[in-house]
């Protein structure tokens, strides 16, 4: 697989977890007192942010079209629906 669609794959599932961990998970853990789905969101969604994060930098090194758009791309990690927004982007790129 190419470097770019490892990426894609990783923005989606980053960005899905990440939206369950803040909109499901959370919200359960306040209201019911379980903190049972955090724990189990909470630790494939750091893996997977720290893959972003890590594939971001050299994907960075790789394009030099992207270099142009890193800090946007970067953060787009910790915005709810930033890595979807990305992921669709790089759909159309590669």
């Amino acid at each position: 697989m190419k470097t770019l669609t490892i990426f894609r794959v990783i923005a989606f599932l980053e960005g899905l977890l990440y939206i369950l961990l803040l909109f499901v998970g959370v919200p359960l853990k306040y209201l019911s007192g379980d903190a049972t789905l955090v724990k189990m969101l909470g630790m494939p969604h750091g893996f997977l942010f720290m893959a972003y994060i890590a594939f971001v930098i050299v994907l960075r090194f790789e394009h030099k079209w992207f270099k142009k758009h890193f800090i946007l791309i970067a953060l787009a990690s910790i915005i709810p629906f930033g890595t979807f927004i990305v992921e669709h982007k790089f759909r159309k790129i590669g």
